[in-house]
């Protein structure tokens, strides 16, 4: 049972009949986080309620979902719509999207912070000396327009949610420690997808790196991109030690929601980490399920 009231910090919502998503036109049933084939269609606030129900959500926060390229902001135009006409103001904040490697990321920053509900940037950085794990072609976090880039981010007072693997994070880490000024939120735990001996390893020493610089947070959810099978015991682990180097008042569960549909249902996620923390005290359970998340975006 889930003592306290839940705030979900890390969902997607999506419209397929009016926007255009590229990626969910291009799924797959081997992809790098699995079958994604029944991702492909629309998913709104109401669907996103019906899979909550029970659990006690009383806010959200969405994160970006690679909306149509040649509308930078078109995704939060629409998301702004949606929690103004939404009698209980879901989704209650944005993580948006910009590149920020790019010549036109500040003008297009300028043009998200104008949304009220905005809050922070993500932009994907997960890149794997092994092609069959990496996202992308270079590692963007070593690139100087992108370190530049990241650097407009405080001027507007963004928070960024950082999307990285073990192996990107002492670089990740060097640059982050000269913009302490911008909260950041480590996305899914850092994603151990080498659970080896050795990656577990290399996981650990990122995440104790990364955990280092008190204007870091992280998010624990997404285990089921990394281990799509997953059990509530293999859970543990990825919970119990993501809290250990962290601690649990920069720490936030999260649903990803609906990725991770594709691995179980909502109320078996939170019932999950409920279950994983019961000997906590009621207090880190506030930080956990609710409180740090309300603090990172302002909501």
């Amino acid at each position: 049972m889930i003592e306290v009231p839940v705030v979900d910090p890390h969902h997607h919502l999506w419209d397929l009949e009016t926007n255009l998503y590229p990626w969910l036109m291009e799924t797959s049933a081997d992809s790098v986080i699995g079958d994604t084939r029944s991702l492909s269609k629309t998913y709104l606030v109401e669907d996103l309620k019906r899979d909550m129900a029970g659990v006690g959500v009383i806010k959200s926060v969405h994160v970006q979902t690679d909306y149509d390229p040649r509308d930078t902001v078109g995704e939060t135009r629409w998301l702004q719509s949606v929690a103004d006409a939404d009698p209980d103001g879901f989704p209650h904040g944005f993580v948006v999207w910009a590149p920020l490697h790019k010549p036109e990321a500040q003008a297009i920053l300028e043009e998200q912070v104008r949304y009220k509900n905005t809050r922070g940037v993500r932009q994907m950085l997960l890149w794997h000396p092994d092609p069959a794990k990496t996202f992308f072609e270079s590692d963007l976090v070593r690139s100087h327009d992108w370190r530049k880039g990241y650097g407009l981010l405080k001027r507007l007072g963004l928070s960024f949610d950082l999307a990285v693997y073990a192996n990107q994070m002492a670089d990740a880490a060097q640059l982050l420690a000269r913009h302490k000024e911008t909260p950041v939120a480590l996305l899914h735990a850092g994603m151990p997808i080498d659970r080896d001996p050795e990656g577990w390893q290399r996981w650990r020493t990122g995440m104790a790196t990364l955990a280092s610089l008190d204007h870091v947070s992280v998010k624990i959810s997404g285990w089921g991109m990394v281990d799509n099978n997953w059990t509530e015991e293999r859970l543990r682990r990825f919970v119990l030690e993501t809290l250990e180097i962290f601690g649990t008042d920069r720490a936030m569960f999260a649903s990803n929601f609906p990725v991770d549909r594709l691995y179980n249902t909502y109320p078996a996620i939170w019932e999950a980490f409920a279950r994983i923390t019961a000997d906590l005290s009621i207090d880190e359970k506030h930080a956990l399920f609710h409180g740090t998340a309300e603090k990172f975006y302002r909501i």
